[in-house]
């Protein structure tokens, strides 16, 4: 048993890339948040730690992914209209509980771009003048939100529109908004 124990250390240990290459501060952000929770849900589901099923949860996981996470997705192959596949380089290092840390420096190692994904400032909707911003912007809130504005023409309307669904989006800002 402890000959087991040993090798299995060993194994996540040579998984696990050198120390010269580590991640400076904020790299690897989407990388990092998205894997941390996908690991954590992992544990919290109590699934099985083995390759197979954490590929299969992972692509599963992928199908409700939005916005940068998505195209994170892409870049690992998890999407099924990924041109490449380089799940197996995350599935075998979580299936020996590699930090995601970790994790996410070896995917570096082989795809570049999976590091520089960056999450999209949070527009604070609670003090934000909707008047003032860009219709892109308006139009980027809305798909956040998984919504879009048919018949939207008007900047008037997609504020509006977001005016409407703030309250079960973001139900803080709307009630912060009318106190206002």
């Amino acid at each position: 048993m402890r000959c087991l124990t040993v090798f299995s250390t060993a194994l996540a240990l040579s998984l696990v890339p050198s120390g010269t290459e580590a991640l400076s501060e904020g790299e690897c952000e989407v990388c990092i948040s998205f894997l941390g929770r996908f690991y954590q849900s992992l544990k919290d589901n109590n699934v099985e730690f083995n390759s197979a099923v954490i590929e299969k949860e992972l692509v599963k996981t992928c199908k409700d992914a939005r916005g940068k996470e998505n195209r994170l997705c892409y870049y690992m192959g998890a999407t099924s209209d990924a041109a490449t596949k380089i799940i197996n380089e995350i599935s075998k290092p979580l299936s020996y509980h590699v930090p995601v840390e970790k994790v996410c420096e070896k995917l570096k190692k082989k795809d570049s771009q999976i590091c520089e994904l960056k999450y999209d400032k949070q527009v604070d909707l609670s003090s934000v003048d909707l008047k003032k911003m860009k219709v892109k912007d308006l139009k980027k809130i809305l798909e956040e939100w998984g919504e879009t504005c048919k018949g939207c023409v008007e900047k008037s309307d997609f504020i509006r529109k977001i005016n409407e669904l703030m309250p079960k989006y973001a139900p803080t800002a709307a009630k912060a908004r009318t106190e206002l």
